[in-house]
């Protein structure tokens, strides 16, 4: 199912059904993974959302306060990216073929916030991207993937997966991520213990703190109001799928800034942290950014800065949990463990070490993938360091919060933390946006100490880490 907003091109009437690419008949029930185009008006009602707002149950959202000098922004503006390509949403794990021939008519360039593997067939083709090299997350999944998984799980996991790829995968990029860094594996296995301490086993925080999953209609009524609260209503796609490995991911389809969400991983409590990751940080600094003299690589170069990773995902991962009762960073803790331990062990023995905080074995299958992407034979130690960014740009943003001027990190674009002091008298701030939920800056970082204190982090283990 895709559900638009009606912003470009024109809107259709609201509650027209569009179909896709075939006529069909509404009772349809499905074809290919996606059943139904529907195109929803501005004003057409929804279900009302069972995860009630940061702001509280059945309260008005109100008219955020505006960085100083960036003046009011309209309740709609038009998107810059739809204005020429999208470039600016290409981040450094860029491409991915993530549709299939019923979902969209053109290929779709990812930019994930948590990098993933589609389950897009290898036989499609690679991403459309020119002279380029080949799409890098086309590259890394194996060709094999599924008859890989089942001959490992009828070997009562005792095989290691020899992984075939359909794309060269480019010995730059594996080069560069070859290598995984333990500097944070304490604190890393800190926060997967202070869990378990808690809940027992993961699966038993998930249905605590997760909640219920939603309905595609829950999905889409939530979704679209979170778009309202950001100003940025009928800017962005929203496709529903089951074929994503992550939450959500967004991406470019056909020039046009796109999300999709995993219907299988959308509870009532944590969507709208999916959200404010997705749109309130990715999608919000990405506008910002084309607005900015440095918005082209030969910008960047001029003015000297420093690549938006690790704060451009460490930012997104803190706003995810960032109104949770229990903020804890499960999934960047894990995803930065269990890469430390692929460097070291073969992917059976990465498996059976994930047992000892992971139950299911088909997560545990997910993880130790992601973790091997790039190799051959697994039986060897080997890892693909990528996944790493997220714990280590959480917790540089941790350890500097108090000094960081959250506004103008958000106004300024896709730049780092450490770029912000000296960019801040060149930025275009006049039209910048920040998200809503940076306006009360008092509440965000009572809600960033609560995420150190939920952690078992502290200001002083953090200082010994990264040393001014």
């Amino acid at each position: 199912m895709v559900l638009d907003s009606p912003a470009y091109p024109p809107p259709l009437h609201p509650g027209v059904f569009h179909a896709d690419p075939q006529p069909r008949r509404l009772g349809r029930k499905k074809e290919g993974p996606l059943c139904v185009r529907e195109q929803l008006g501005p004003f057409q009602s929804s279900p009302p959302s069972p995860e009630s707002d940061s702001s509280g149950p059945g309260r008005r959202t109100k008219q955020p306060k505006l960085l100083r000098g960036l003046g009011e922004p309209p309740a709609m503006r038009p998107c810059l990216a739809l204005q020429g390509p999208c470039s600016w949403m290409h981040r450094s794990e860029s491409s991915c073929l993530v549709s299939q021939k019923n979902w969209a008519r053109g290929r779709i360039r990812s930019a994930a916030s948590l990098p993933h593997l589609s389950r897009a067939r290898a036989e499609e083709g690679p991403c459309r991207a020119g002279k380029r090299s080949p799409c890098l997350l086309v590259a890394l999944r194996p060709a094999n993937l599924e008859a890989e998984r089942e001959q490992f799980f009828r070997s009562s996991f005792a095989y290691n997966p020899q992984f075939e790829y359909g794309e060269p995968v480019p010995e730059a990029v594996l080069e560069k991520y070859r290598e995984a860094s333990g500097q944070f594996l304490v604190q890393a296995t800190g926060i997967i213990k202070a869990v378990l301490q808690k809940y027992g086993t993961y699966e038993s925080f998930e249905a605590s703190n997760g909640g219920k999953l939603l309905t595609k209609c829950q999905i889409w009524s939530i979704t679209r109001k979170y778009m309202q609260k950001e100003g940025c209503s009928g800017e962005v796609v929203v496709q529903l799928t089951e074929d994503l490995l992550s939450q959500a991911v967004m991406m470019v389809e056909n020039s046009r800034p796109t999300l999709a969400i995993n219907l299988s991983g959308a509870r009532q409590n944590w969507l709208e942290g999916m959200l404010r990751h997705e749109i309130g940080t990715h999608y919000i600094r990405g506008v910002n950014n084309a607005s900015q003299p440095w918005h082209s690589s030969e910008g960047r170069k001029q003015y000297s800065l420093k690549p938006a990773n690790p704060t451009e995902e460490g930012l997104a991962s803190l706003h995810s949990v960032l109104f949770r009762k229990q903020p804890f960073l499960w999934r960047a803790a894990l995803l930065y463990y269990t890469v430390y331990q692929a460097g070291h062990l073969s992917f059976c023995e990465l498996f059976r070490d994930l047992g000892r905080y992971v139950q299911d074995a088909g997560v545990r299958w997910e993880y130790c993938v992601r973790a091997k992407r790039g190799q051959a034979d697994t039986s060897l130690p080997g890892c693909f360091s990528k996944d790493q960014v997220y714990l280590e740009g959480i917790l540089q943003i941790l350890r500097h919060r108090q000094t960081i001027d959250f506004q103008l990190l958000a106004a300024l674009g896709k730049v780092s933390y450490e770029d912000v002091d000296h960019l801040k008298k060149y930025g275009v701030l006049e039209k910048a946006r920040i998200p809503h939920f940076m306006q009360d800056l008092e509440r965000y970082m009572q809600q960033l100490n609560h995420i150190v204190a939920t952690n078992c982090l502290s200001d002083e283990e953090l200082e010994q880490l990264m040393p001014e």
